[in-house]
């Protein structure tokens, strides 16, 4: 069986025991990054053989671990933070085990995206995940669909490149457009700055920005 296993977004705390229990079982941890998932590991004291399995080798990875499952071994997936394959590697590795007729589990558990948007007190009940816009190609095509969305809109992002999101927000979608800004969920640091887009984006241009993002915006129908 291919198990999915959500890993804390930050605080270690944040992992569940059914979590624990699928880890130490497991056969096979196949990891993002090795390193980050051994501090987890030792943490915990789960001593289960790592591998490294991230955007860069998936592919070709694949066939071998498929034919590890098809010989009856347990795998569990894990990114370096959050459930795999939300807009981190897994999703190449969940379609071919299905159809390979492979059991896939996938736990629930932490996602970033989840605390950022019920805590930017915009509303959740109906939204859309963007993940990481593309950096070039299609990024303004995207932006002229999405700023007449009137669903709530989440993104992920690099503190290198937060500021631009913001201005591609004040110039698609208004100064006005309501935005929260998560960042460090569950860490020491936490933070939410929430206000309109040309509010946040002015403290982050004062402040800089450190470490992991989610930025939530309104949809156009929340407008001010």
């Amino acid at each position: 069986m291919l198990h999915i296993v959500p890993t804390p977004v930050g605080n270690l705390a944040d992992i569940t025991l059914r979590a624990l229990d699928t880890l130490r079982r497991a056969d096979l941890i196949l990891a993002e990054d090795t390193r980050t998932t051994a501090k987890l590991l030792q943490h915990y004291q789960i001593a289960v053989p790592t591998a490294s399995f991230h955007a860069h080798n998936e592919h070709a990875a694949l066939a071998k671990y498929i034919e590890q499952l098809k010989s009856g071994k347990h795998i569990a997936l894990v990114s370096d933070a959050g459930t795999p394959a939300i807009s981190d590697p897994g999703f190449l590795l969940v379609r071919a085990a299905v159809q390979a007729d492979i059991a896939v589990e996938c736990l629930p558990g932490a996602t970033a995206f989840v605390p950022a948007l019920v805590a930017s007190a915009l509303p959740c009940d109906r939204f859309i995940f963007e993940g990481f816009l593309p950096h070039k190609k299609g990024r303004k095509s995207r932006w002229l669909q999405l700023k007449e969305e009137e669903r709530t809109l989440v993104f992920y992002e690099s503190p290198f490149r937060l500021t631009h999101l913001l201005e591609e927000v004040t110039i698609f979608c208004g100064d006005e457009r309501p935005v929260a800004v998560a960042r460090e969920l569950s860490k020491l640091h936490e933070e939410i700055k929430r206000g309109t887009a040309a509010e946040v984006l002015e403290y982050f241009r004062q402040k800089g920005v450190k470490g992991e993002i989610v930025v939530v915006v309104g949809g156009k129908s929340s407008e001010a």
